[in-house]
C-alpha cells in the first residue's frame, strides 16, 4: 500500500496519512516536568521547521506538566508511554494530539479499552511503536531473532488490541538499528496494514552516521512510496533531526522551499577555496525560503553547464569568478567579491526565478 492510500488521522491540526504531506517530528531531550526549558526547546524546532513534537511521559511529575504545555505549544504534542496505563489518560485529558504507546505493555484488556475509549473520545491517535530490540519474547522463540516478520507479527497484535476496542486511528512504527531490516520491515507493513508509518531507523548515532543511516533508510522508504511522517533518531540536538528530515525530504522530492546548493566536488581544475566558498553560500543562504537551487562551481570552463538547471551560481577561476543564471553568464567579477556578488543578484533579481 503507498503512503496516498493509507487512513488519514488528524494530529493536533497537522494531517497524516493518505494524501498529506510527509512530516517531520522530533522529540524534546529537557525532562518534561521542566516547563519552561521544554517550551524553549519546542520553540526551537518550530523555528527549525519540524510539524510534530514527541516528549517522554515517564511518571506523574511529567504527566502534570503537559496541559501548560500543550496549551503554548506551537506544535502538536505527543506523549510518549510506556507500560503506564494511568499516564496515557492523564495525557488525553491535558490536551495532547497524539500518543505514543504498546497496547500490550500497559496490563489487563479493561486498561487498553480506557485508554482507546479515553483517546476516541478526544479525536486522539495512538501511534503503536515497535521495536526490534525489545520484541515480545514469545516472538523471538518463534522466529530466533528479531526479523521483519516478526516485528510485523508484533504489530499486527498491537492493533488487534485496539480494533476490538473499537479504536481504528492508528499509526505505525517498525524501527530497528538495521537499516536493511527497517526497510524490510516498513516494506512487509506496507502491503499488511492500512495505517500510516512513521519511519525511523533508531539508534542510528551521531549526527554524521546517524544522518547516513536515516538517509539510505528512509531515503529508500520514501522513494518505494512508502512512509507518511519520520524522524531522523540522531545522539545530537534535536534541531539537528529535524534538518536532517528535512533535507532527506527535499532530496527525495517530496519537500519543496528553501535554498538547494549545488556544489561541484573538488579536482585539480579547481582554482578557488571550493570547500569554503560553498560552506560560506549555504550559511548565508540558510534562512532564506525562496525555493530556489544554487550552484558553487570551481570550474569556468564547465561549471555553468553543469549546473545549467541552477537558478544562480558562479564558477570559480584563478582570480575571478563568472555569475550565471538558468546556465546563462551575467557577469563576471573578481574573486574575493564573488560570494558578495552572488548574494546581491538573489537579492535583487525579480524575474520570478526564486519566487
Amino acid at each position: 500500500m503507498r503512503r496516498e492510500d493509507t487512513k488519514k488521522l488528524n494530529v493536533g491540526g497537522v494531517p497524516l496519512g493518505g494524501d498529506a504531506p510527509v512530516t517531520v517530528q522530533s522529540m524534546c531531550n529537557t525532562k518534561t516536568w521542566d516547563t519552561e526549558a521544554t517550551l524553549a526547546q519546542i520553540r526551537r524546532l518550530h523555528a527549525a521547521g519540524c510539524d510534530i513534537v514527541r516528549l517522554a511521559v515517564p511518571d506523574e511529575k511529567s504527566a502534570a506538566a503537559l496541559p501548560a504545555i500543550c496549551a503554548a505549544s506551537p506544535l502538536p504534542v505527543v506523549a510518549d508511554i510506556h507500560f503506564d496505563y494511568r499516564l496515557a489518560l492523564a495525557a488525553a485529558s491535558a490536551g495532547v494530539a497524539k500518543i505514543r504507546i504498546n497496547p500490550g505493555n500497559i496490563g489487563a484488556p479493561e486498561r487498553v479499552e480506557a485508554v482507546a475509549a479515553a483517546c476516541k473520545a478526544r479525536g486522539i491517535p495512538i501511534r503503536i511503536g515497535i521495536n526490534a530490540g525489545s520484541l515480545e519474547k514469545r516472538l523471538l522463540e518463534r522466529y530466533g531473532a528479531p526479523t521483519a516478520e516478526a516485528m510485523v507479527e508484533s504489530a499486527a497484535g498491537h492493533v488487534e488490541m485496539l480494533e476490538r476496542c473499537g479504536f481504528y486511528d492508528i499509526c505505525l512504527s517498525l524501527k530497528a538499528s538495521s537499516v536493511p531490516l527497517t526497510v524490510e520491515a516498513y516494506a512487509l507493513a506496507a502491503e499488511r496494514f492500512p495505517y500510516p508509518l512513521h519511519l525511523g531507523v533508531t539508534e542510528a548515532g551521531t549526527s554524521y552516521q546517524g544522518t547516513v543511516s536515516s538517509a539510505a533508510g528512509i531515503g529508500a522508504m520514501l522513494l518505494s512510496g512508502i512512509g507518511n511522517t519520520l524522524r531522523v533518531s540522531l545522539t545530537a540536538a534535536p534541531e539537528e533531526e529535524v534538518k536532517a528530515g528535512i533535507a532527506i525530504l527535499k532530496a527525495t522530492g517530496l519537500r519543496r522551499g528553501g535554498v538547494h546548493i549545488i556544489s561541484c566536488p573538488t579536482c585539480g581544475r579547481t582554482e578557488i577555496d571550493l570547500i569554503g566558498t560553498a560552506k560560506q553560500v549555504e550559511e548565508r543562504l540558510s534562512g532564506c525560503q525562496r525555493d530556489i537551487s544554487v550552484a558553487v562551481m570551481g570550474c569556468v570552463v564547465n561549471g555553468p553547464g553543469e549546473a545549467r538547471e541552477a537558478d544562480y551560481g558562479l564558477a570559480g577561476g584563478r582570480g575571478a569568478a563568472v555569475l550565471f543564471k538558468k546556465g546563462e553568464i551575467v557577469g563576471k567579477v573578481a574573486e574575493s567579491e564573488m560570494v558578495p556578488a552572488l548574494l546581491r543578484l538573489i537579492e535583487t533579481d525579480d524575474t520570478g526565478a526564486a519566487d
